[in-house]
């Protein structure tokens, strides 16, 4: 995607990448979507970005409203890895939040086909995104953008650190 404005047709809504004057919007964001994570990690990484030390994301779309508002963002990134892609370069959503009071407005929409431009400019002809089992909400949108489910999964961890006895 070049680095201009996007206008979305459907609404008066305006995607651009993120900049640094818009950090505190995108951590308030960040932290709505990810209530679960530390803010000094969500700080940390919004760091690191605007620091040029990019791997994850690797872009960020922002969704401007009709008076400059930020009232959305995409995380993007590529990964070489995805369930069920045949490519080793795939566009990926790590991160996709609207505004409770802006979404079903087309808001996520734009920010999703913004995407999907970014993707294919960075030579992608696969787009993934993956979503927690139990969030309908996103699940049903995904679906309204054109993705298709491709498998469910419960993933684990073990923790190989030996407890010091003290």
């Amino acid at each position: 995607m070049s680095k201009q404005n996007i206008v979305h047709p459907a609404s008066v809504i305006t995607i651009r990448p993120a900049k640094a004057a818009d950090a505190g919007d995108w951590l308030r964001m960040r932290q709505s979507l990810w209530p679960e994570d530390e803010p000094g990690g969500h700080r940390e990484e919004i760091d690191r970005y605007f620091g040029g030390r990019r791997r994850e994301p690797l872009e960020v779309l922002l969704a401007l409203d009709a008076h400059g508002a930020i009232v959305g963002f995409a995380e993007l990134s590529i990964r070489n890895i995805v369930d069920s892609c045949s490519t080793d370069r795939v566009g990926y959503l790590e991160g996709w939040y609207v505004e409770p009071h802006m979404r079903r407005r087309g808001v996520g929409r734009a920010l999703i086909e913004a995407a999907e431009r970014w993707a294919m400019d960075q030579g992608c002809t696969e787009f993934g995104s993956d979503v927690l089992v139990d969030n309908e909400g996103s699940i049903a949108a995904h679906e309204a953008l054109g993705f298709e489910e491709t498998a469910r999964v419960c993933c684990f961890r073990k923790d190989l650190r030996v407890e010091s006895k003290g």
